[in-house]
Parts: C-alpha cells; sequence; structure tokens
C-alpha cells in the first residue's frame, strides 16, 4: 500500500515477514504500523509544517510517521521507542521507503529538556494507551514546550486516556484537538494534539 508517497507494509510483507523469523518480538505493541501514525502523515501532509529539519518520533514503534519525514521532508528523524526489538521492524520500512532514521532506546520519562533542545518537530502517534502513560506523555510535551520545540503532534484513535492528556496540554499550553479521518483505500479515525510553540 503506499500512501502520501510512502509504502505502507503490512505484517504478511515479506521485508517484514523476514525480521520476524528472525527472531524479533516486540514487547510493547509495536507488533504494526498504527493506524494513528497515518492521521499525523495526512495532516502533515496538508499543512506543511514551516520547519522540521529535526524530527523527533516518540513512541515510534515500526517508525512510519518518521519515516515520512525523513523521505519527503527531508529531515534528519531521531526514532525513539522504550523496546529495542522494534527498530529491525522499522530499518525494514525504512529500507522499503529508501531512507532511514537514527534509533534512540529510551523511555519518555527519561528524554531529557537539552535533549529536547534539537529538534523543530515531536510527533507521537498510539502512545497513550494505558493510564500510568497519562502523565508521562503530559510531561514530555511540557519539557518539549520549554526546550522550546517548535511543534508537537500527538495523534490516538480517541482513547479517554489520550483526551485526559490532550485537554490537560491544551489548558496548560495552548494548541487544539481536531478530529481527524481518512477515506478511501487507508481508512483511520481519530483525533490530533497540535502545539505551535512559536
Amino acid at each position: 500500500r503506499r500512501f502520501h508517497g510512502v509504502t505502507l507494509p503490512t505484517a504478511a510483507h515479506k521485508a517484514i515477514r523476514r525480521v520476524k523469523r528472525a527472531g524479533h518480538e516486540p514487547a510493547i505493541h509495536g507488533t504494526k504500523l498504527w493506524r494513528s501514525s497515518f492521521l499525523i502523515i495526512d495532516y502533515l501532509h496538508k499543512n506543511p509544517p514551516t520547519k522540521a529539519d529535526k524530527v523527533l518520533d516518540a513512541g515510534c514503534g515500526w517508525g512510519i510517521s518518521g519515516i515520512w519525514c525523513a523521505r519527503k521532508l527531508r529531515s534528519t528523524v531521531v526514532s525513539l521507542d522504550a523496546d529495542p526489538a522494534v527498530f529491525p521492524y522499522l530499518d525494514a520500512v525504512a529500507e522499503l521507503n529508501k531512507t532511514s532514521t537514527t534509533p534512540l532506546v529510551k523511555r519518555f520519562e527519561k528524554l531529557k529538556k537539552s535533549e529536547l533542545a534539537a529538534f523543530d518537530l515531536l510527533l507521537a502517534a498510539d502512545v497513550c494507551f494505558w493510564d500510568e502513560l497519562v502523565k508521562p506523555v503530559g510531561r514530555l510535551v511540557d519539557k518539549a514546550i520549554d526546550a522550546g520545540v517548535g511543534q508537537i503532534i500527538i495523534a490516538d484513535p480517541e482513547r479517554p486516556t489520550f483526551h485526559q492528556m490532550a485537554e490537560r496540554a491544551t489548558r496548560k499550553h495552548g494548541g487544539e484537538i481536531l478530529q481527524w479521518s481518512l477515506k478511501g483505500k487507508i481508512k483511520a479515525t481519530g483525533a490530533l494534539l497540535v502545539i505551535n510553540n512559536t
């Protein structure tokens, strides 16, 4: 499948099956391309960022949002995930798209403000799926704002946990929560937290 200029492999794709056969088993839901990533790609396609030289794809999983930025925006992308087992899958998806990103194994809580200061754009998709993630994701937004990250975009299929985090973030920092949906060959529905910090 193609979407806004990138290839979206399913779990049945030969490149993905090859990684799985090699024994890589993600532990924290890094088992497929999550549809919230497609919402981010569609938003960025329709609303190109003013600056996206350096992008952090937080909780990247297979990393398609960051891969799209690397390919279409020519961004330097750091793909961050707490689960090192996702990166062979990310590498396979990046290779299919003739690009690459820099992997970083780290939890949100461990990111320092000084590290975040390097980025123009922070992306995250499907990262607020448990109650215990509401505060860490919220604190990541706080730190990114304090660090001067220019734009923050977080997508979710509208779990209550996401809305709890997003509503707090918009009260504190401004921004908006947008309903977003895709129709056609690629279908996805959800919400985007978009904060412009400029």
